[in-house]
């Protein structure tokens, strides 16, 4: 096979590669989405549907590192090829662990759905629309070799963290006047939570784009505003 008909081949295989990644980012992305969904709408039905759909999207990812480590072994790649099939890897682990977290998210939305909500849902649901604004932007920025979008989808997790500080102080105010209230209060304060763990992988994805895109190891926080130093509950 000639150097020609090599490249094609490379180029072709790293296609599939991104194609299948997309592919995974959509469900890891509808998993959050249904289950914020159930959480909201007081669903248990779309809630297991989540919960159900679990392992197709493990068995996803692990085919995806598979075939990255084949790619590995057969065309031995160097440079940008390699940092490629690398952060593709990377990437499918983010993605199989944000769609473990919506199967949390739609297990608390099970346990609460026969209850009425201690407040209406307002900060949780913009939390999941911003997550999901961060999931398409750093994979824009992979299919597009953007890294400003990549940038722009770390910037974003700061408007995460402010919403999960936000739920977490107006849940804990709540239950100091209400006890009765602290199982379920408990349980959004572990929704927020989980969201904003979710956000942190989509800052690792936009990490490693940014990556492939410049050869240089970056971190989310170049791209973020200074961290408030913390009081003295960590908060």
């Amino acid at each position: 096979m000639n150097n020609v008909n090599v490249r094609q081949t490379i180029d072709a295989e790293l296609e599939g590669l991104r194609r299948n990644l997309l592919n995974l980012a959509n469900l890891a992305g509808e998993a959050v989405k249904k289950a914020l969904w159930a959480l909201c709408e007081q669903d248990k039905a779309l809630a297991r549907e989540v919960i159900d759909a679990d392992d197709d999207l493990d068995r996803r990812a692990l085919r995806i590192d598979e075939d990255c480590l084949r790619f590995i072994a057969r065309f031995q790649p160097v440079a940008q090829d390699l940092r490629t099939v690398s952060a593709i890897s990377h990437m499918a682990i983010d993605l199989e662990r944000i769609g473990d977290l919506g199967v949390n998210v739609a297990k608390s939305a099970v346990r609460l759905a026969d209850r009425p909500f201690v407040k209406p849902l307002i900060d949780i649901p913009r939390m999941g629309e911003i997550l999901q604004e961060m999931i398409d932007a750093a994979m824009r920025a992979f299919i597009n070799g953007d890294a400003e979008e990549a940038k722009r989808a770390c910037a974003m997790d700061d408007t995460i963290d402010d919403l999960e500080r936000q739920v977490f102080r107006e849940m804990l105010l709540m239950m100091m006047e209400k006890p009765r209230i602290i199982e379920d209060g408990t349980a959004l304060i572990t929704v927020a939570r989980t969201l904003e763990r979710a956000a942190d992988h989509v800052t690792n994805l936009a990490e490693r784009v940014l990556y492939v895109i410049t050869g240089k190891v970056a971190s989310a926080s170049q791209f973020r505003r200074p961290k408030e130093p913390r009081n003295d509950n960590g908060r």
